[in-house]
């Protein structure tokens, strides 16, 4: 029988940690439920035989929170090596998931709050989380309390928080919100991970070529010294470029980092933010694929706020703040006034010309059918295996022309090289 390692929490807001065999995790969270403790963590595991039987022995034994568990208050953990930046968007989901099975298992909201301080962890999600837990326990509303970490967990997710606690069901929103953030970070990574590899691709080529031009070339510098205007054009370039890098390397390393760290600011302002995102949309393959991911995340976002009861001219305002890219926003600027004059979204969005044929017609069929919310939903998950495609498409041809340009640079060094080798055997003749 599997083996599940638990953390979960008592009524009385101590966090226990421990093992329970059962048939699956459904089984597994019923049994916890079943002595009292709500389940904040629980994954597969298996465990040494010497923990297993120190598990049954304190079981038989009466002690730990429930017979068969090796269970203890959890500490608060030190990492070493760590620095603590602030929370960020990982830390917004695990405290969604953990708020959402919390309150699903019937612990009150301060008491949820209590029980995700006393877990520890980073000092600053603890101060973030005694802050939202004093606002709680002054007689604010969670999204009340939110309001002033609003640069961290964003308008889209306050006003959800806010459509659970005007419906009575703030556990169900907290739970898809999870699932929301889950699927964001899952496409997210997805999208990183594929352009991990050419990344590295690109600066071991550059490392490459510095290299040879400042430590390979100059070796044959005396050779080619009193060949002076004989030697070929392609070998005194590459002898001269070979000499630069050695005499002044550190200087274009210094020139190198002072220009892209002037290029970062520059982006970091609108006016550069608004060029980056237009050269993005004018690449050949990557435009369609950063267009269709955009579109992914205001579908998912517009679709999961109408299925909270969000109304739809503010959950189009809202949805179209988390697209990142600035022109695309931009051109989602129409559509709420239209609907608002009695316009449909699908019309609206289609004069965008950022949604397909496909995507105007599911919007289309969720309006006419009653449930759009389940459509966007639909046409976001369409789009995943799109955007998904598409970085791979892309990857196949970025791959094979960055190692065709690495190998055509180290090959021309070389040559010229050869090149100047052979007219000094030339002239010894």
């Amino acid at each position: 029988m599997p083996d599940f390692a638990y953390r979960a929490a008592q009524a009385d807001g101590r966090i226990f940690e421990g093992h329970v065999d059962a048939a699956n995790r459904e089984a597994a969270m019923r049994t916890l439920r079943g002595k009292g403790l709500t389940p904040l963590q629980l994954d597969v595991t298996e465990r040494r035989g010497a923990d297993l039987h120190a598990a049954s022995a304190a079981g038989k034994d009466g002690a730990g929170p429930a017979a068969g568990e090796a269970a203890f208050p959890a500490r608060r953990r030190m990492r070493l090596f760590s620095a603590d930046r602030g929370p960020d968007h990982a830390d917004v989901h695990s405290i969604t998931g953990q708020l959402s099975v919390m309150l699903r298992a019937g612990l009150p909201l301060d008491r949820a709050l209590r029980v995700l301080i006393g877990m520890g962890g980073k000092p600053s999600v603890t101060a973030l989380l005694e802050d939202v837990f004093k606002s709680v326990k002054a007689g604010k509303g969670l999204s009340q309390a939110l309001a002033p970490h609003q640069a961290l967990f964003g308008e889209f997710y306050i006003n959800m928080v806010r459509s659970g606690e005007a419906g009575g069901q703030l556990a169900d929103v907290l739970g898809r919100l999870a699932e929301h953030l889950e699927r964001v970070k899952e496409l997210r990574e997805s999208v990183v991970s594929a352009l991990i590899y050419p990344a590295i691709l690109v600066v071991v080529a550059a490392i490459s070529v510095f290299l040879m031009l400042g430590f390979v070339v100059p070796q044959f510098e005396t050779l080619f010294d009193d060949m002076g205007e004989a030697l070929p054009l392609p070998t005194r370039l590459i002898v001269a470029a070979g000499h630069l890098v050695a005499d002044w390397g550190w200087l274009i390393v210094l020139v190198v980092a002072g220009l892209v760290w002037l290029v970062r600011r520059w982006l970091a302002t609108p006016a550069g933010r608004d060029k980056r995102d237009a050269w993005m949309l004018r690449l050949p393959v990557l435009g369609e694929v950063t267009r269709k991911y955009e579109v992914t995340r205001f579908a998912r976002s517009m679709g999961t706020l109408l299925g909270n009861g969000v109304p739809i001219v503010t959950a189009l305002k809202i949805a179209a703040e988390t697209m990142t890219n600035q022109r695309l926003r931009a051109a989602m600027a129409g559509v709420a006034p239209a609907i608002k004059q009695g316009g449909r979204m699908a019309d609206a969005l289609g004069k965008t010309q950022l949604f397909t044929p496909l995507g105007l017609n599911m919007i289309r069929l969720g309006e006419e059918t009653g449930r759009l919310d389940a459509m966007l939903q639909e046409l976001a998950r369409v789009h995943d295996v799109e955007v998904q495609a598409g970085v791979k498409r892309a990857l196949t041809l970025l791959e094979p022309l960055l190692i065709l340009t690495l190998g055509a640079v180290i090959a021309a060094i070389i040559v010229s090289i050869l090149m100047g080798i052979l007219s000094v055997n030339d002239l010894a003749m």
